[in-house]
């Protein structure tokens, strides 16, 4: 029990790169956790600078870095991907400057191959990266987004279906790797997020703040290959998700973590928006999490 989150912190992404400039200018509306994320790579980001820093501006606020994150495909080494792979090993060694001891990302794949053709790869990468993980005392959390691919063919990711999660897990039977995990992402599959939860929440390390909205109506009349959207993307508050629901399950398991609003993504809430729309559904999020704690009468 820590303050008011009793075990789940409610927090947000913000870029790692830019972390010191925001932090400060966010922290004030309650947020409990930051998840910094990089796109491909950490570049040339001194990262025992920056961690300094951040632990600067957080000062002596009650926050914490949730996790450091890279996404990008470790599994090509091509082109903009040259750096992903290195920039894993280099947040796994960094990330106890931070506070942290975890790091997320895509698991990335083979470009335009199956996931079961990816898996050998994804072995051979992530292997070496979990057992680096495991001498420093770090987990490595995948997230679960298609990034438009499917089981057939992608460029960037495999962690996006529970068969490839078999897969993964069973490839590299570690401990330390796991799921960084959104009911979003399953929800544009027409996945239920509340099962699929419950049975894998013992591999969930990390849960990414991100809804979805399904119109059905659109669905029953023309389908998802047809030329209206049927799901969009939406901040918690505003989508279909029962985070309750989501909350209770990861209490009863004994999670103890953070929530991380992914933003950027809601179609409304954007623009100007952005931050209301992030607000709102940390708040939100924290009623679901059933509000203020409370202490019992002694």
């Amino acid at each position: 029990m820590v303050g008011n989150h009793i075990g789940i912190r409610i927090g947000t992404m913000v870029g790692g790169g830019d972390a010191v400039r925001v932090i400060p200018q966010i922290a004030e509306h309650g947020f409990e956790s930051f998840n910094l994320s990089f796109w491909q790579t950490t570049g040339a980001l001194n990262l025992e600078e920056t961690a300094k820093q951040v632990r600067e501006v957080i000062g002596d606020r009650d926050i914490v870095v949730s996790a450091l994150s890279v996404f990008g495909n470790p599994l090509t080494g091509h082109g903009d991907n040259a750096d992903t792979v290195a920039s894993w090993e280099r947040l796994i060694d960094h990330a106890h400057l931070f506070g942290a001891s975890l790091v997320s990302g895509f698991t990335g794949r083979l470009t335009n191959q199956s996931i079961d053709e990816s898996i050998p790869r994804f072995a051979e990468v992530f292997g070496e990266l979990a057992r680096r993980a495991e001498d420093r005392g770090v987990r490595l959390a995948f997230e679960n987004c298609d990034m438009g691919g499917t089981w057939q063919s992608g460029d960037w990711n495999i962690a996006h279906n529970p068969t490839a999660w078999e897969k993964m897990f069973n490839a590299v039977p570690s401990e330390s790797i796991g799921l960084e995990w959104e009911p979003c992402h399953q929800m544009v599959s027409l996945i239920d997020p509340i099962p699929q939860l419950r049975k894998w929440v013992n591999k969930v390390f990390h849960v990414h703040g991100k809804d979805a909205s399904i119109a059905w109506d659109v669905v029953r009349e023309y389908g998802i290959h047809g030329p209206k959207p049927f799901v969009w993307h939406r901040t918690p508050g505003f989508g279909d998700t029962n985070w309750s629901d989501v909350i209770t399950i990861l209490r009863q398991s004994g999670y103890q973590g953070t929530i991380d609003i992914e933003g950027w993504h809601d179609p409304v809430y954007n623009g100007e928006l952005e931050m209301t729309g992030q607000v709102h559904g940390l708040n939100y999020l924290k009623s679901c999490r059933g509000g203020h704690y409370i202490p019992n009468p002694k």
